[in-house]
């Protein structure tokens, strides 16, 4: 295994653990980062408009569409770190 994924997952651990709950937004933030990292690009159709959660979800993740799995997990290493403090 990487060094990059060892870090990666040390992050997503802390996610879970941080002190206070993220804002919404870095929420958003950080699932986007996290699916394209393990998932890659965002694929299928965008939710319904009844669908809010979903919809916002899809956009944060297409919203990162192209970026590369390192790149992705540099990215939510460097947001987990931040939150962290």
């Amino acid at each position: 295994m990487s060094a990059l994924k060892k870090q990666f997952e040390a992050a997503v651990a802390d996610s879970k653990k941080l002190a206070e709950r993220p804002s919404s937004d870095v929420l958003l933030q950080l699932y986007a980062l996290y699916k394209q990292a393990t998932e890659g690009d965002v694929e299928g159709k965008r939710p319904g408009f009844t669908d809010m959660v979903g919809r916002a979800k899809y956009d944060a993740w297409a919203a990162v569409k192209g970026t590369a799995n390192d790149g992705a997990m540099t990215r939510y290493i460097e947001l987990v770190n931040s939150l962290k403090g």
